[in-house]
């Protein structure tokens, strides 16, 4: 991992976003999370039922469904 970002950074005068996600952070390799490499840290949280029918209602546009008490 650290080779293809280094990659991607030398090949490339501009600034370039990535975006990396795992499960986990601390079983990472510190020198791919340190402060220049990767620069900011995002927790997303586990998806609740409020979060799910905002979702829901952003993309497939429903506001209400027969399945939610099942959910």
């Amino acid at each position: 991992m650290l080779n293809f970002m280094d990659g991607v950074f030398s090949c490339c005068a501009e600034e370039r976003v990535m975006v990396f996600t795992t499960r986990s952070k601390n079983t990472l390799d510190p020198t791919v999370i340190r402060s220049g490499r990767l620069d900011v840290h995002i927790h997303f949280p586990l998806c609740d039922f409020t979060a799910f029918k905002t979702l829901e209602s952003n993309y497939l546009g429903l506001k209400d469904h027969k399945l939610y008490q099942q959910v």
